[in-house]
């Protein structure tokens, strides 16, 4: 796999968080402004003003041409619409939209693969808001317009690996995590923080069922040097339209060195804390779903190898079987994250 990399030596020391900066709130909030300029992993070097390389790239099948335009207000169509190429991108091949937006895990709406697609095709995301809560300077209840407006939006393509061994190649529109939390001001105490999905059984099957293993709403959650990694990122849109339901309309997270089902679908709040958030999957399944969840092909899960992954689409003719690779790829920009750390351990 062919992925445009800077060195990590190229990043000097200054630039990457570390543990002082949850001890020094002033420097936490102006390392915020810096990430747009460090640890570019899948980038053309360097941070001045790119020339507009907006997506004239569309590889053949890969579906741009065909996606729909979805329900939704207009300010978000001309938000996503306006997006920008940037320097996070890959020479692998696009996983076309229509696998992209039909097999989906959102247990919400049921567990086939296809059932979100079926179900949540006329979930209701506008009006739309987002509870910012917790260890921080400026906590409230935000309009999803009012949370995206400050902000530019662009174009990443990142790799998604499943932690059941299937895996996609996805354009994603959004605004990167760090740049949207420097508004909310985290203070000293915030190391931790824990996403939850809407919870509206009315509206999502999956959450009335008597027979599900799992406990609603959902909840994620991430280390605060994670969350503001350059790499981290909120998705509004991919192909270049609105993020349909069943990818986590309006906004869900995308966090493409772990498992997917760390990138939260359908966010409804954040809250910044000072402990570790207890996780739907470490509550549900700790033996097999560890808070940390970053792709590790030397770490099976209990019941199946993470050695290798099928890229979608396959068949059983051409099963696209490829080599998984550790942190998906992404280990120049995340490393230093575990440096230190068993990931046996804290899987």
């Amino acid at each position: 796999m062919l992925i445009k990399t800077r060195k990590s030596g190229d990043v000097r020391s200054s630039e990457i968080t570390s543990e002082s900066v949850y001890e020094d709130r002033r420097r936490f909030l102006k390392m915020g402004g810096q990430f747009a300029c460090v640890g570019m992993g899948l980038v053309v070097a360097g941070c001045g003003d790119a020339a507009d390389t907006r997506s004239t790239r569309k590889p053949a099948g890969s579906g741009y041409d065909d996606v729909p335009q979805l329900s939704a207000p207009d300010w978000l169509k001309e938000k996503v619409a306006s997006y920008q190429s940037s320097r996070f991108t890959t020479d692998e091949t696009l996983t076309p939209y229509a696998s992209v937006a039909g097999y989906n895990n959102f247990y919400e709406f049921g567990y086939s693969k296809d059932d979100p697609a079926k179900y949540a095709k006329n979930m209701k995301t506008d009006p739309w808001s987002l509870v910012v809560e917790g260890e921080i300077e400026k906590p409230g209840k935000y309009t999803l317009e009012d949370i995206l407006k400050p902000h530019d939006v662009e174009e990443r393509i990142y790799r998604l690996r499943c932690v059941e061994a299937w895996s996609m190649v996805i354009p994603w529109v959004g605004v990167s995590l760090a740049n949207m939390f420097k508004r909310f001001q985290p203070n000293s105490r915030a190391r931790f923080v824990q996403f939850e999905t809407l919870y509206d059984p009315e509206q999502m099957p999956g959450q009335r069922s008597r027979l599900s293993a799992i406990k609603y709403p959902y909840v994620e959650g991430l280390r605060i040097d994670e969350a503001m990694n350059p790499l981290a990122f909120m998705a509004i849109g991919l192909y270049g339209k609105t993020l349909p339901p069943q990818n986590g309309a309006p906004l869900r997270l995308v966090v493409p060195w772990k498992y997917g089902f760390k990138s939260i679908k359908s966010i409804v709040k954040i809250r910044f804390t000072e402990t570790m958030p207890q996780t739907t999957w470490v509550k549900s399944g700790p033996s097999e779903y560890g808070f940390y969840a970053n792709v590790n092909p030397e770490v099976d899960h209990p019941r199946w190898s993470q050695k290798q992954e099928r890229r979608l689409p396959n068949s059983i003719w051409e099963p696209n079987q490829i080599e998984t690779q550790k942190f998906n790829g992404y280990g120049e920009e995340v490393a230093h994250l575990y440096k230190g750390m068993d990931l046996r351990k804290f899987y």
